[in-house]
């Protein structure tokens, strides 16, 4: 079974054939950063201007190189298109969507839309070997980016139960703003990693945000005012060998949360197999360190090829939803794109949150 997968949701523009929903036959993903340096951070209206100007070329280059084999594929032996609708920036939503549903309406193939941040936890099992996928699940799964700290619950390969979420910033949000806080360049999260590799993080004292026992939820605004107060008060310009130290000790307690965080989910539900970790933050090499070997269970972390926004993901969930719910399901296109995340039948009180 061949999928396709389209991504547009923020930054980068992404697409992606699939076969069986583990087998990666092309993949290909164009990067705003560049564009979107000088600002500091995503200007909505150039990443959808940028993403028109990906989106095709992009598709002609997955096509070419899964077509280049003895396989010979073409557009019309995939079985499904499946897109990004949401959670993200709308007017970059709209381009993939429209462009994915220009192909599955043109091609008489079913349209399957995706949830952005539950595609995360699929790319991270696509790391895996199948036996090791399987044997992941029930799993808890952190999907940890940009804009998103969300802990689920994952029972079977389309249950996701959210159990928590960032209560303010996210923490790749949050490493991003004190890169920019430190005169670091945009995105700040791999600028903070390379100072704190030679920093030391016991020079700086941090302080341990929600710290209850009970509580799941994160939160990072207080991190992130920490920092800032502190810079603040520095003499200008902060000696390079201080930085080092601050983003040391800085990252070592937002990553800190997180395996806390884990660790609670853990013990609350402790039938589950492993635990997951995806998103653009899962590249970082010091929070791998730290989660290896700190829990009881497994800890699975992405191929880097799949931390960041990839089309891959989005293909692998669509394989999923395919295969249990059937192309008849998706043959409508008549659905929009989502700005934001359903929350409404979330219980933010994770002491309610029970298994």
């Amino acid at each position: 079974m061949l999928i396709l997968g389209i991504e547009s949701s923020c930054d980068e523009t992404a697409v992606a054939l699939l076969r069986n929903g583990r087998q990666v036959l092309a993949s290909k993903i164009s990067s705003q950063i560049a564009r979107h340096a000088p600002f500091g951070g995503v200007v909505p209206e150039i990443a959808a201007r940028e993403h028109l100007n990906s989106i095709q070329p992009l598709f002609d280059a997955v096509m070419h190189e899964a077509g280049a084999g003895e396989s010979r594929i073409r557009l019309s032996d995939i079985d499904a298109v499946a897109v990004t609708q949401g959670p993200g920036l709308v007017g970059a939503l709209l381009v993939g969507v429209s462009f994915a549903k220009g192909l599955a309406l043109a091609n008489n193939k079913p349209l399957i839309p995706i949830d952005h941040v539950h595609a995360h936890i699929h790319g991270a099992l696509l790391g895996l070997s199948d036996d090791v996928a399987r044997a992941a699940l029930p799993c808890l799964a952190l999907v940890v980016s940009g804009g998103h700290t969300n802990l689920y619950l994952v029972e079977t390969p389309l249950d996701f139960k959210l159990i928590a979420h960032t209560a303010d910033d996210a923490c790749g949000e949050c490493l991003d703003k004190v890169g920019k806080l430190l005169g670091l360049p945009y995105p700040g999260g791999p600028w903070i990693e390379q100072q704190a590799s030679k920093g030391n993080p016991d020079k700086i004292a941090m302080p341990r945000m929600v710290e209850k026992k009970s509580q799941m939820e994160f939160s990072y605004s207080g991190l992130k005012t920490h920092m800032a107060q502190m810079i603040m008060r520095l003499p200008q310009p902060i000696p390079e060998s201080q930085i080092a130290d601050m983003c040391a000790a800085f990252q070592r307690e937002a990553f800190q949360q997180l395996i806390r965080k884990l660790e609670i989910a853990r013990r609350r539900f402790p039938h589950v197999q492993s635990i997951v970790v995806a998103g653009g933050v899962a590249a970082n090499q010091a929070f791998r360190s730290m989660s290896a070997g700190a829990f009881k269970i497994p800890c699975h972390f992405p191929n880097q090829a799949y931390c960041s926004d990839n089309a891959a993901m989005i293909a692998a969930l669509g394989w999923h939803m395919l295969k249990e719910l059937g192309p008849d399901r998706f043959m409508d296109a008549n659905w929009d794109v989502y700005p934001r995340y359903p929350f409404e039948n979330y219980k933010f009180n994770s002491a309610e949150a029970q298994p």
